[in-house]
């Protein structure tokens, strides 16, 4: 038995409630169909066909507050199929959340709360952007473990602060996408038990029947999981949902798994149980004759009768009663564990706790060179205890990326650490740290290797659309990593992330930058790609005292000539070094060379137009850049009469000295480059 119908709400069968849950079942499909035909495009035959068991869920099994919409300890609602999105949008509004009629009537307009895939950030109520097949059930399981690590940190005998569940709605497409295999091995190897995946078997897809290329045991692939899984073989059969529903709540050591069979554009006379159904408008011929098979009335449109607000209505007042419940047990908290109530407060406010910058650790260029993401991993360490909030691991690479969080532990199932191994599982990582920032109160961080961002960018592209607190670890990030050859060495990656809107890249110079870059990443209100080497560098004289103010403009001079420089000479990373090689050179040659490191493209240009002149000069037209990856972008800083020292080729296996002389990435390299520029 449900929460709610513990407190009092009537069962799913029973008279009272039954006439109303049927009048919203219809409502939810009827209101899809106008939303589509309205803007004559979308998807609705999902929402048809899912109408009775997202009804059921509601108003029986879901607790949410739509006057609190952000309570921490309500249960997640993710549409994994987010082209479904014309039945979320009638489930918040008939719920009480601030979506109005006008806005259902708006759907896939421009500006609207109802865009054509459901948006994080922009409809209230709406927990996770989705709409890129697998992304919702991926990011879920990160949802998943966020509860389990809130209960392990804040609960307490007496006060059961964290107890919510994640509830998915996913579809045929869903479960055919890799990233949905890859976090539901891991959802069922941590013994995610909060985890409930209602499975929309309906069997068409756009192409038409699923058999065309999907034949597969859905039901037994979950079972080798290790997930609990149920069927229910009428997806209109509110008695069997509710039994199935019940029996997953009744599960505390497995995800679960409730493949629903149902049918796409359901009460379609001609097109139920076709691809016509999926993602077009049924038609105006169509859409009458359904409203007639069915007994809805043909006027007026988005009809929403009293009956479907009376279905939700109890749902919703639970919520509202719940909410402010946990309210006064959070006071009461705060007076019996004043410390740990302290921190949530300070996590849920995104907050930093004060003195923070004073634990970023310090290197001497006379302690010798250290790669990039060696301190990193001393960083991150450095901060893990002053930041709970730090979650994360590595993609299977945790020695490679220096990810560990020492002392932590690995998260298993019954023992939820804040330390993961994900696995040869970068999407999935990807997606997960996705469902950690959701909660507001995880910063997770997720490392693997430069060149295998190509695994994990959908994820990535979801994060920055959101603006979630995420950070990647990227190492190994150029062609000097060596012998592992071009499959392994990264080239076009910095200009793929860099295109991408909203993520700030940060590409350090030595040690001092890198903790800068933490600095930085911790700061930034979306995500934060750290781009770090595998080879060692020298700690740099001009990072010790401005590093981390120089990090968070971007951009800052690490040499200059005496006068106005003749040359600029712009990089990044394992490149400044050589850099500063060549500008001495120059320099003996009688040139003027100002060398500037440039570890982040965005926090320069967001830095004032005086800032920007004063790093460099208008009047200084020769200007060389250098970055051993692809040269796309470049062109944005060293203008119509400079350069760009980078690759346009693919790497090649050898020792990194050998790279270094035969691929010209050197200080030889760059000061006759530089001659060159200086001479036209």
């Amino acid at each position: 038995m449900s929460e709610l119908e513990a407190a009092g709400t009537p069962g799913a069968g029973a008279p009272p409630l039954r006439a109303p849950l049927d009048v919203a079942t219809d409502t939810l499909r009827f209101l899809a169909v106008d939303m589509v035909e309205r803007a004559n495009s979308g998807h609705p035959g999902a929402p048809m066909g899912q109408a009775a068991m997202a009804a059921l869920l509601w108003t029986k099994y879901l607790r949410f507050a739509p006057q609190d919409p952000q309570w921490p300890n309500r249960d997640r609602f993710v549409l994994s199929c987010g082209h479904a999105s014309a039945l979320i949008y009638g489930l918040l509004h008939l719920a009480g959340y601030d979506l109005s009629l006008d806005e259902i009537r708006n759907f896939r307009q421009y500006g609207s709360l109802t865009p054509g895939h459901p948006e994080h950030g922009l409809t209230s109520g709406v927990e996770v952007t989705t709409g890129p097949l697998g992304q919702g059930i991926a990011a879920a399981v990160g949802m998943a473990i966020a509860e389990q690590l809130l209960a392990a940190r804040f609960n307490r005998p007496g006060f059961t602060l964290f107890d919510h569940r994640t509830w998915v709605l996913a579809s045929d497409g869903d479960l055919m996408e890799g990233v949905a295999s890859e976090a539901c091995s891991m959802a069922g190897h941590l013994g995610l038990g909060k985890l409930n995946v209602l499975y929309d078997a309906n069997r068409i897809t756009i192409d038409g029947p699923t058999d065309l290329s999907f034949t597969e045991d859905v039901v037994g692939r979950y079972e080798a999981y290790g997930w609990h899984t149920l069927s229910v073989d009428d997806g209109n059969d509110t008695d069997a949902l509710a039994a199935a529903y019940d029996a997953a709540l009744a599960e505390s050591g497995r995800p679960t798994l409730i493949k629903v069979s149902t049918h796409i554009g359901y009460g379609s006379p001609n097109k139920q149980d076709t691809a016509a159904s999926h993602g077009a408008p049924l038609g105006a011929d169509e859409a009458v004759a359904t409203k007639e098979a069915l007994g809805w009335p043909l006027e007026p449109e988005f009809l929403v009768p009293d009956a479907a607000r009376e279905a939700f209505a109890p749902a919703a007042d639970f919520g509202r009663d719940a909410a402010a419940e946990w309210g006064r047990l959070l006071q009461s908290y705060r007076r019996a564990h004043p410390e740990e109530a302290a921190e949530l407060d300070r996590r849920l406010a995104a907050a930093l706790p004060d003195g923070w910058r004073d634990a970023l650790p310090r290197f001497d260029p006379e302690s010798g060179p250290i790669a990039t993401r060696s301190a990193s991993g001393v960083t991150l360490n450095a901060l893990k205890d002053l930041l709970p909030e730090l979650a994360g691991g590595s993609a299977d690479l945790t020695g490679s990326n220096n990810t560990l969080l020492e002392g932590e532990g690995d998260y298993a199932a019954g023992a939820p650490t804040r330390h993961f191994r994900f696995g040869v599982r970068e999407h999935a990582m990807a997606a997960a740290m996705n469902g950690l920032a959701l909660s507001g109160v995880f910063r997770p961080y997720g490392g693997t290797f430069l060149c295998f961002l190509d695994y994990l960018k959908p994820s990535l592209r979801l994060a920055a659309l959101m603006e979630l607190r995420a950070i990647y670890v990227f190492t190994h990030d150029s062609v000097f990593l060596g012998e592992d050859g071009p499959t392994h060495q990264p080239i076009e990656h910095l200009a793929h992330l860099r295109a991408v809107p909203g993520l700030v890249v940060v590409r350090p110079a030595d040690a001092n930058e890198t903790a800068a870059a933490w600095a930085l990443a911790l700061e930034t209100p979306g995500p934060c790609a750290l781009v770090l080497t595998r080879q060692k560098l020298p700690v740099l004289e001009a990072t010790v005292g401005g590093a981390v103010e120089g990090v968070a403009r971007g951009a800052y001079i690490v040499a200059d000539s005496a006068g106005q420089p003749d040359l600029l000479l712009i990089a990044t990373g394992s490149e400044v070094a050589p850099a500063l090689g060549a500008a001495a050179e120059l320099t003996t040659e009688g040139y003027g060379v100002r060398v500037v490191s440039m570890p982040c493209w965005e926090a320069f240009a967001a830095q004032s137009e005086a800032y920007r002149d004063g790093i460099l000069p208008p009047g200084v037209r020769r200007r060389l850049a250098v970055e051993a990856a692809a040269t796309l972008g470049w062109e944005r800083w060293t203008g119509s009469q400079g350069a760009v020292l980078g690759l346009d080729r693919f790497g090649a296996s050898a020792p990194y000295s050998d790279l270094v002389e035969n691929l010209g990435i050197n200080a030889a390299a760059i000061a006759e480059r530089g001659r060159r520029l200086l001479k036209t």
